[in-house]
């Protein structure tokens, strides 16, 4: 990282708040810090930073609601940081709309990568691009509008967070196409085996539970990865 990027740092203890500035601040990054998160909208309006690292609570109820709402209205990337390691808080986070997931403890140098790898994701979508066809797929019972971030199926407007209807759209928009888990991960979240590949089976999951149809299906392609396939 070769610019100042503002980090905001929500609801994580002093002496690992601390740390992580420390950390980050050699990485050229700008750090912000609130000790609670039930007010960490606030912040993020005021200061809008580049990237959020939030510790939540132990049930995470209230929190992952207003990351979910947060997810939905802009693009600010979320990591969270949590002692749950259990599969079931790591689903919860993802969910909700979180871009990655860390249990403690952990190495400072792996969080520094973590970081590196979502702002990088991250600005490369805000570069300025040239202009380029619509990018909106559809079929008879869906409509996937990545311009809008929207997802229209049977006539009715499915709500999702930001990074399940990127995943949804690449899928979609290459139907009969194998996509390995490395190239979703990398195509989507910037990642470069960053994070475990089971970020994507997450989300593949929620967008089964969501979409269900007679004329297409996300199969999954045992020991590579997922491909969009038509009925």
């Amino acid at each position: 990282m070769t610019e100042d990027y503002r980090i905001l740092l929500a609801g994580i203890n002093p002496e690992l708040t601390e740390e992580i500035s420390n950390t980050l601040r050699k990485k050229h990054c700008q750090i912000a810090a609130i000790p609670k998160i039930s007010d960490f909208t606030y912040p993020i309006r005021s200061c809008y930073p580049d990237l959020v690292i939030m510790d939540p609570s132990p049930d995470g109820s209230a929190a992952g609601s207003s990351l979910r709402e947060f997810q939905e209205r802009t693009h600010i990337p979320v990591i969270i940081i949590s002692s749950a390691s259990d599969i079931s808080a790591k689903v919860h986070w993802l969910e909700a709309g979180a871009d990655d997931y860390l249990s403690k403890p952990f190495d400072h140098r792996e969080l520094a990568a973590r970081v590196h790898a979502v702002l990088r994701r991250s600005a490369l979508s805000s570069e300025p691009l040239k202009p380029e066809p619509p990018k909106a797929i559809s079929y008879p019972d869906l409509t996937v509008d990545l311009n809008r971030y929207a997802v229209t199926f049977h006539g009715e407007k499915v709500s999702m967070p930001p990074k399940e209807i990127e995943l949804l759209y690449c899928l979609a928009s290459q139907p009969g196409r194998v996509l390995t888990r490395e190239h979703l991960l990398t195509h989507i979240w910037g990642y470069n085996y960053v994070v475990d590949s089971r970020t994507i089976d997450v989300h593949i999951k929620r967008l089964r539970r969501k979409l269900i149809s007679d004329l297409w299906t996300i199969e999954t392609v045992w020991g590579v990865g997922y491909k969009f396939q038509l009925s």
